[in-house]
């Protein structure tokens, strides 16, 4: 814990849609990390992505619609608003630029902690926000080792989040054959993806 700082989470990622397990991870983040605001940031420009996201408007407006009844999670479009490749220190950045003094709190994937050394300013990142990390299905249990450059006084935080089997991958490959997702994704994201015709076959 840190005595009298306002706490607040960072939660990004494509959202490309948001699904239950993205509200799970959401939920134990606030409780175990006793947050006082939980930050949910769908990604702009994604520089590591190999495939195309789906139209920024889209993945944001699910991404509210996902999170509408859970407080006190706050929907950030800034990645999308802004320009040019979208990285997590650059968030971060702005977020302690607006709110000084916070202790903040980064929520992510074993499989993005595997791969943090690979960000950009990924040490910069590791000075600018506690690595909170839940463990994610296929991924081997060990912590990752990531040799962080001090200071790091607190470390990694392990997240105790049961394995989730859903993923956003699946959810796409069910849409484009026709199967429903609404127990996946939740009825009012359901909705949004029949309405505008998201991950039919072209």
């Amino acid at each position: 814990m840190i005595p009298g700082k306002r706490r607040i989470g960072v939660f990004g990622g494509a959202f490309d849609p948001p699904h239950t397990a993205h509200r799970a991870l959401v939920d134990a983040a606030l409780l175990q990390l006793q947050l006082d605001e939980l930050r949910v940031v769908p990604t702009g420009d994604a520089w590591h992505k190999t495939r195309s996201l789906s139209a920024a408007e889209h993945r944001l407006a699910m991404v509210r619609l996902a999170f509408a009844d859970q407080a006190p999670v706050v929907v950030d479009p800034r990645e999308i608003l802004r320009s040019g490749p979208s990285y997590t220190v650059d968030t971060l950045r702005e977020l302690h630029a607006e709110q000084p003094g916070c202790a903040f709190f980064l929520v992510i994937g074993q499989d993005q902690a595997a791969r943090l050394q690979t960000w950009h300013a990924w040490e910069e990142v590791l000075r600018l926000a506690t690595i909170c990390v839940a463990a994610r299905p296929g991924v081997p249990g060990a912590m990752p080792s990531l040799d962080p450059v001090p200071p790091l006084p607190e470390g990694y935080l392990q997240l105790d989040f049961p394995q989730q089997s859903v993923s956003a991958t699946d959810i796409r490959q069910r849409i484009a054959r026709g199967q429903g997702v609404a127990s996946l994704v939740g009825p009012a994201v359901a909705r949004y993806i029949a309405d505008h015709h998201l991950y039919l076959p072209t």
